[in-house]
């Protein structure tokens, strides 16, 4: 197996600060998530590198940690996979062994696997355990669907679910993030199977699925709704209320002469960000125009008084006053 140089997966050398860290985390998080690659297994790959990485060099005690176990991997592989831990009393490796520089670390068997037990990385290494002991295990991780409204994703509903392992249920409350996308693969971290012994749980997966909405379409971050607008609106121009995913209906003003299927952006009213409260996307209103479907016998008859006005598309009518006066 080879040795997970977590610095290279973060592209930062092994002097970088926590803040550079955590800037090069946040900068490669964001080219590749499961939202931005859909469908890219790769860049889901690439993700879980990228945040396995930074599960270890953000936490300052798994750092150190790292750093001294990880120069002198080789040493360690020797011990086999088979033969117990390598930390395990009466092996050559337990008790005190030098980090360079003449300090002395003490570390055990369940502190190695508490820090590699997040992957397959050293555990063929650190499997096993030491004699008198429970063998200290990452607890496995949870793969869920959830179903969501199209306003519970935008705006992050806290859930309780009942998962089930080792033959036993248990509830969990989890917090789904604000702008969610159907088909998206959320990770909850501590979440999964409880761990064994000091090892920390596994994690949860939650694969969200979006019901359809009766008014709004979704496209990415941007919503799409229809708007009725009656006849004489359209011709004269006016306000209309166009409705909104959450919260109190807006009013646009079109122009006269719209037409239907004339879309008007609306910004800053579509769903937000992955974990984000603020708006990211647009409203875009789509305009349908409203023939009344019944006429009183005042409409009908104004209605009728402007049939010797209308013209053919694109010709401009004469004006009757001025036929008039001349």
């Amino acid at each position: 197996m080879d040795f997970k140089d977590y610095y290279a997966a973060l592209g930062v050398p092994k002097s970088a600060s926590p803040a550079e860290i955590k800037r090069a985390y946040r900068k490669l998080a964001r080219t590749h998530h499961p939202d931005v690659n859909s469908g890219d297994l790769a860049a889901e790959r690439r993700f879980k590198e990228i945040n396995e990485a930074y599960e270890v060099l953000g936490d300052p005690a798994k750092r150190r940690k790292y750093d001294e176990l990880g120069a002198n991997w080789r040493m360690y592989e020797q011990a086999g996979p088979g033969g117990g831990s390598p930390f395990a009393a009466g092996s050559p490796f337990s008790g005190q062994w030098s980090r360079g520089g003449g300090g002395v670390h003490t570390i055990s068997a369940e502190e190695a696997e508490d820090l590699f037990g997040f992957s397959d990385f050293f555990q063929q290494f650190f499997s096993g355990g030491a004699p008198g002991g429970p063998v200290s295990r990452r607890g496995r991780d949870i793969e869920q669907t959830i179903t969501l409204t199209l306003e519970e994703a935008h705006d992050g509903p806290t859930r309780r679910l009942r998962l089930r392992t080792d033959g036993r249920t248990r509830r969990v409350e989890v917090k789904i993030p604000p702008g969610v996308r159907h088909g998206s693969r959320v990770r909850l971290v501590g979440k999964g199977e409880p761990g064994t012994g000091s090892a920390t749980a596994g994690d949860l997966f939650l694969r969200v699925r979006q019901t359809p909405h009766a008014t709004f379409t979704r496209r990415g971050q941007d919503l799409h709704v229809p708007v009725a607008v009656p006849v004489t609106t359209a011709v004269l121009g006016g306000d209309v209320p166009v409705p909104r995913l959450c919260g109190t209906p807006l009013s646009l003003k079109i122009p006269a002469a719209t037409q239907s299927g004339q879309v008007f952006r609306l910004k800053g009213y579509g769903m937000p960000p992955l974990g984000k409260t603020r708006a990211g996307g647009d409203l875009f209103a789509t305009v349908s125009v409203r023939v009344p479907e019944q006429l009183t016998a005042s409409q009908r008859q104004h209605y009728e008084a402007l049939l010797g006005l209308e013209t053919e598309p694109g010709v401009v009518a004469p004006d009757p006053d001025q036929g008039a006066s001349s």
